[in-house]
């Protein structure tokens, strides 16, 4: 079941549906885009909205891919350091005293 949220941004509301354990979480998203554009609209009122939403959006998901791909070389390192320990593991049973 979904909650109608009122959410701001650039001192425009927008109401949305978010299912109530997610509503905190939708309000930060909101206050990060809203000084996302607040940031990039700077003290021009003359910059288009859309184009503020725009590179606001590209900015917040060039940021997202950047953890992903920080994330997926942590799990690649990982996974060898696991493959690698698990070898010399492998190879110490395998010389123990029987």
């Amino acid at each position: 079941m979904s909650n109608a949220v009122t959410i701001k941004v650039l001192d425009r509301e927008y109401t949305v549906g978010c299912p109530p354990e997610q509503i905190e979480s939708l309000q930060a998203a909101a206050k990060l885009l809203d000084k996302q554009m607040r940031d990039i609209q700077g003290g021009s009122r003359t910059v288009s909205l859309e184009r503020v939403a725009v590179l606001a959006a590209l900015n917040i998901a060039h940021d997202l891919q950047m953890l992903k791909d920080g994330r997926e070389k942590s799990d690649a390192v990982v996974g060898r350091s696991l493959g690698d320990m698990n070898r010399k593991l492998d190879d110490l049973f395998d010389n123990l005293p029987r």
